[in-house]
């Protein structure tokens, strides 16, 4: 038999679930055996539930196995698994998975298709055409191309990633910046290490196009500090970018420079707003600076700076590569292109799902999540973090759009989305949104440094005393106080999980 591919992924989910012992039985049972084999350790596709998900480059295309344990490995050996051969654990080709064939990967195209470091590999899937074209146009049609896309800030905020760097562009500065924003702290979000861990070198593409389109030189990673995984992908990527001529003084032989390194956080959830995170970068302690001016036109170190999210600027070189008029067809409204849901908490079918805004919240929960993984019934759903709202089954058919979500005072935010059957208890999850919020705050401004407190306070007394009418119009006021006395959105949106669970699940807090 020839040699065959096998893929076990290197993503730190996958590893948690014993993918690097199953990639080592694999190996050794192959040199046992005498049979040759290519083991390629690739990002994961995003089936969470599926993990350690071990596919085999057949004759008849890859197919899957999962969820392999390193004990499963002999009887995949005896059951010829590297031509495809049946076993209990076998899935198919992936893409014939639902799950999986259901979506639209455009961002997320090649992570788990790829060797992640292999630069050749990304090259051969696509990689580094718009790169290619951007190094053909003017920096304001660069900027003009992002624009037309309808690219919105995948970070939260949703701004339009185009208007952003038309201000760096214009913005006069003899130094400008590229910084990536990469401290990934919000829960149930992981869509940004999926991708640094399965395909750096679309994130590194994107922010050299950013850096080209807005005349900047330097860019900078501000990375997790708790992805150690990404840390050594995107090191041994920028490596070879460089090695290669797609990072340096003289790209592609353009004469066009851009270098790019990647930084750590210290673990601050603050430091994932902007300007806290370029305080960091600067060496200074994590905190909010007031606006304005805006980073855009006075940022990192005082320059012209371009904020960006992972997922915007990886999907940038799309944009460049196809066209924006390809990336507007996706999507609905003013939310164009697709959308990275991370779906997680109780729920059947765990993993990353990229799909075209516009689908509703019952079908990521039902089509593709399977409900619950209790089997009970869905009472909640948190969408985008930690301070984004409590939504109930009554708003499950609210379409995943940016200006639908607001409507019904929730918000998308990194598409992060977490499950809740019928035995939570929604006061002790509103008192865990002000404790977070408490915990996470840099102090600078009395609303969030203290309300959290309080409010935490307040939630407890109301388990406690009679006069809960006056207790929970306590806690409202303070909600409204943080909305719009803070500083910055931790302050100013950790209310948002108390005043939702107040308004739809106000029961919970008056329980005897």
């Amino acid at each position: 038999m020839s040699s065959r591919t096998v893929y076990v992924p290197r993503d730190a989910t996958a590893v948690s679930l014993g993918a690097d012992d199953v990639a080592s039985a694999i190996a050794a049972a192959a040199a046992a055996r005498r049979l040759d084999i290519r083991l390629v350790r690739n990002g994961t596709r995003g089936l969470c539930w599926l993990e350690p998900l071990v596919e085999v480059d057949t004759a008849e295309g890859r197919v899957a196995y999962g969820s392999v344990s390193a004990a499963d490995v002999p009887a995949l050996f005896d059951a010829d698994f590297l031509s495809g051969g049946e076993h209990p654990l076998q899935i198919g080709p992936v893409d014939a998975i639902p799950y999986f064939a259901r979506q639209e990967r455009l961002t997320f195209a090649r992570v788990g298709v790829t060797d992640p470091v292999n630069l050749d590999d990304y090259l051969a899937h696509g990689g580094y055409r718009g790169l290619a074209r951007a190094l053909t146009m003017s920096p304001a049609a660069i900027v003009q191309e992002v624009t037309d896309s309808g690219l919105r800030g995948r970070g939260g905020a949703a701004f339009p990633t185009g208007i952003k760097w038309k201000t760096v562009l214009d913005a006069p500065g003899d130094q400008k910046y590229v910084t990536c924003n990469a401290d990934e702290g919000d829960s149930g979000t992981f869509a940004d290490r999926m991708l640094m861990e399965g395909d750096p070198f679309v994130l590194i593409e994107g922010m050299t196009i950013a850096g080209i389109a807005v005349g900047a030189t330097r860019g900078y990673i501000y990375l997790r500090v708790e992805y150690p995984h990404a840390h050594r992908a995107l090191n041994e990527a920028i490596q070879t970018a460089y090695e290669r001529g797609y990072l340096g003084g003289d790209i592609q032989g353009s004469g066009k420079p851009f270098d790019l390194e990647v930084r750590l956080g210290a673990g601050a959830y603050i430091c994932g707003e902007e300007t806290s995170m370029l305080e960091s970068l600067e060496g200074k302690r994590g905190e909010v600076r007031p606006r304005p001016p805006l980073p855009a036109v006075k940022g990192l170190f005082g320059q012209p700076t371009i904020v960006n999210n992972v997922i915007s600027l990886a999907t940038v070189p799309i944009v460049l590569d196809r066209g924006a008029e390809f990336y507007r067809e996706y999507g609905t409204g003013k939310s164009r292109g697709t959308l990275t849901i991370q779906l997680g908490g109780n729920i059947k079918h765990s993993g990353l799902i990229e799909k075209a805004f516009g689908l509703t919240l019952r079908e990521v929960l039902y089509d593709f999540g399977g409900g619950s993984a209790t089997g009970r019934p869905i009472r909640a759903v948190q969408v985008g973090g930690p301070l984004g709202a409590f939504m109930p089954e009554s708003q499950f058919d609210t379409p995943l759009d940016y200006e639908a979500f607001a409507a019904v005072g929730a918000l998308i935010g990194h598409g992060g989305i977490v499950v809740f059957d019928d035995t939570v208890d929604m006061a002790e999850m509103a008192r865990y949104a002000m404790e977070f919020c408490a915990i996470e705050s840099c102090g600078k401004c009395t609303p969030c440094r203290i309300g959290s407190q309080r409010g935490m306070e307040l939630i407890d007394r109301l388990r406690q005393t009679p006069d809960r009418d006056r207790g929970l119009e306590l806690l409202e006021e303070l909600c409204d106080t943080m909305v719009h006395g803070s500083l910055c959105g931790l302050g100013g949106m950790a209310p948002y999980p108390v005043q939702s669970a107040l308004k739809y699940f106000r029961s919970d807090f008056v329980k005897a």
